[in-house]
């Protein structure tokens, strides 16, 4: 119980007297911006099964790119314009239903992605392990500067298409007739999940993204209804997930991308219970009035 006996030393030292702790804090919220934004748009219209295919179809491109010992960002974002692209051309040249694209180039792409690792040139997978699983406390200057970047294209993105995003969401047919032209609407939506999970993949991890992705968009959804409102509070869901993951993570020595990942799960869960209890109690009280009527 330190957090409650010892508010300074759990909550606020490890911050104040460490840099890599604050340098984790910053690319934590960006992250959280980044996803959360986004991820508001993909549990709203039911994408998660894309964005958890998207988490993983970029292991091939990262894998191959640490092979040949170039950037791995260029790698996971090539791997992701691939996938973006495949799903757009399969849904246009087929009758196939969307869920059944993703999950033909999901299997592919994890698969191949296991093809690389188990090669020989991909042995030393030390550094990989970083691109799988994150390592937020060991994050850079580099990888700052590139989650803020793309947490201000993908502000300016959701801003711009917020209107063909909205009317796509809930009638697809209005935006064609609005010539809001949702195909184009889509791919974009599609190339912003993908900028998002490259550039949070370093530090949070590319197999755990997809929890910020969702969880707390998902929770958002609970207690909000206008669009805006859900992504401020996913925001405000993402942070306290990100700093309460931290700070576990810190003091009690466990793994700080899972533990974020972890925490961001759980408080969906609270918010889950505490917003089915507060439904639940109003038709109780309805059902007791209507016994003492009778």
């Amino acid at each position: 119980m330190e957090f409650l006996t010892d508010p300074w030393n759990w909550w606020i030292a490890p911050f104040a007297d460490n840099a890599f702790m604050r340098d984790a804090l910053l690319a934590g919220l960006l992250t959280v911006v980044t996803t959360s934004i986004v991820g508001t748009w993909v549990v709203l219209r039911g994408m998660s099964f894309l964005g958890d295919a998207l988490a993983h179809g970029v292991l091939p491109g990262i894998a191959i790119a640490f092979i040949i010992g170039i950037d791995t960002s260029i790698g996971a974002l090539v791997a992701a314009g691939v996938m973006v692209l495949g799903i757009t051309l399969i849904r246009r040249h087929s009758p196939l239903p969307e869920d059944t694209s993703i999950g033909v180039l999901f299997v592919g792409f994890l698969a191949l992605a296991v093809v690389i690792m188990s090669t020989q040139q991909a042995s030393y997978v030390g550094d990989l392990n970083r691109f799988l699983f994150g390592s937020i406390t060991g994050v850079d200057s580099g990888d700052l500067q590139r989650q803020a970047i793309t947490a201000v294209v993908t502000l300016v993105g959701v801003v711009v298409l917020y209107r063909a995003f909205l009317v796509m969401t809930f009638d697809a047919s209005l935006a064609s007739m609005l010539g809001l032209r949702p195909a184009l609407a889509q791919a974009a939506l599609l190339v912003l999940v993908a900028l998002s999970i490259v550039a949070s993949f370093q530090s949070v991890g590319n197999l755990l993204v997809f929890a910020f992705l969702v969880a707390p968009p998902a929770a958002a959804t609970l207690v909000a209804r206008r669009v805006p409102a859900i992504m401020v509070v996913s925001v405000l869901f993402g942070v306290v997930a990100t700093v309460v993951g931290i700070l576990i993570s810190y003091h009690h020595d466990s793994a700080t991308s899972a533990t974020m990942a972890l925490c961001s799960v759980v408080l969906f869960f609270v918010v889950l219970t505490v917003t089915a209890t507060r439904r639940a109690i109003p038709g109780r009280q309805g059902a007791a009035k209507t016994v003492s009527s009778a």
